[in-house]
C-alpha cells in the first residue's frame, strides 16, 4: 500500500493530454467533495509544467463549484505572458463541462535585491508538543467522534497545533493559531513539487481560524463552510523535510464570510511563504426548526 505522501505525490502528478492541457485525479477516500488544497496544488503543477527555469512567486485562485472526487479534473493552462523577468499563467479547472476553480500564477526568475522579514512568533518547538497519537490519547479523548476520525486518518501532512483547545471546547478564543506542519515522508526533488505540496498544506487549517472568536469548530454540523478564494506568496525556497510553523489569524468575520491570513516559517525563523483566504461561514437551519409546509 502506498503511504499518504506517496498518494499525494501521485495525485499531484498530472497526466498530460495535449499542449497546455492536463488531467488530475482525486484519491478515493470517501470524501463528498474534493479538498481545496488538492485543486490548488494540481493547478499549480499544471501551470509549472508550462514554465522553464522560473519558480512560482505568487498565486491567486477562486473556488467556483465543489469538486467531484469520483471523476477526473481537467486543467487548461493559458500562457498569458512570458516576459524578461516574470511569467504569467492562468489555469482553469473543469469538471462535467463546468469550471470549478480558476487561478492566476506568476513565476519570477531568481535575482538579488533587498531582503527583510517580520520575525517568527515565539512558540514551543514541535518536539515539545504532543504528537497526533498522543493528542488523541490525551486532549482529544473526549472530543466528538468527527474530530477523532479526522486525527486518526493517515495524512501526507502531519499537524502539531500549539493550542488544540478549539477542538474540545466552546470557549471563545482569540482568532489566531499556531500549527507546526511537515510532510510525513520525502518529497522528490522535482521542479515546483515542493511549492505544490506547500500550497496543498496551506489550506488545511486556515479557515478554522475564522471560527475561534465564536467558540465554534469546522466539525460543527450546523455550519456550512467552504473556501471561496486562496492567495499565496512564495518568498524563499521551501523544504518540507523538517517542520514549518504556520502562524494564522483572522482579522474579520462578517456577512457570512471569514477572512484569514497565514505566515509559514522554517525552524530557523525564515519566512517561507504567506497566505490569505476568505471562506464562506454560514449557519444552517436544522430540519426540525423548519416551518411545516
Amino acid at each position: 500500500m502506498p503511504t499518504a505522501v506517496e498518494t499525494l505525490i501521485e495525485t499531484l502528478d498530472l497526466e498530460p493530454l495535449e499542449v497546455n492541457l492536463f488531467r488530475g485525479r482525486s484519491p478515493q477516500v470517501g470524501w463528498q467533495r474534493v479538498f481545496g488544497g488538492q485543486v490548488i496544488g494540481q493547478a499549480l503543477v499544471a501551470a509549472t509544467r508550462t514554465v522553464e527555469g522560473r519558480p512560482v512567486h505568487s498565486l491567486q485562485g477562486y473556488f467556483l463549484r465543489p469538486g467531484d472526487p469520483a471523476v477526473p479534473i481537467v486543467y487548461q493552462v493559458d500562457r498569458i505572458r512570458d516576459g524578461g523577468s516574470f511569467t504569467t499563467r492562468r489555469v482553469l479547472a473543469v469538471q462535467h463541462g463546468e469550471a470549478i476553480f480558476s487561478m492566476s500564477a506568476s513565476f519570477h526568475r531568481a535575482e538579488a535585491g533587498f531582503d527583510h522579514q517580520i520575525p517568527m512568533p515565539e512558540v514551543p518547538q514541535p518536539e515539545d508538543l504532543p504528537s497526533e497519537k498522543d493528542l488523541l490519547a490525551s486532549v482529544l479523548q473526549d472530543a466528538p467522534e468527527t474530530v477523532k476520525r479526522y486525527w486518526q486518518r493517515a495524512r501526507a501532512i502531519e499537524l502539531r497545533p500549539v493550542d488544540p483547545r478549539h477542538y474540545v471546547s466552546r470557549e471563545k478564543l482569540a482568532p489566531s493559531q499556531y500549527v507546526w506542519v511537515r510532510a510525513t515522508g520525502p518529497i522528490p526533488d522535482v521542479p515546483g513539487l515542493s511549492a505544490a505540496v506547500l500550497a496543498y498544506a496551506s489550506d488545511l487549517t486556515l479557515l478554522d481560524t475564522a471560527l475561534f472568536a465564536h467558540g465554534r469548530s469546522v466539525f460543527d454540523r450546523d455550519l456550512k463552510l467552504a473556501s471561496l478564494d486562496h492567495a499565496m506568496w512564495f518568498h524563499r525556497p521551501v523544504r518540507l523535510d523538517d517542520w514549518l510553523l504556520y502562524a494564522q489569524d483572522s482579522p474579520s468575520t462578517s456577512g457570512g464570510r471569514g477572512f484569514n491570513r497565514g505566515s509559514l516559517y522554517d525552524r530557523n525563523g525564515v519566512l517561507i511563504a504567506s497566505t490569505a483566504q476568505e471562506g464562506m461561514v454560514r449557519r444552517t437551519v436544522p430540519k426540525d426548526d423548519l416551518p411545516n409546509r
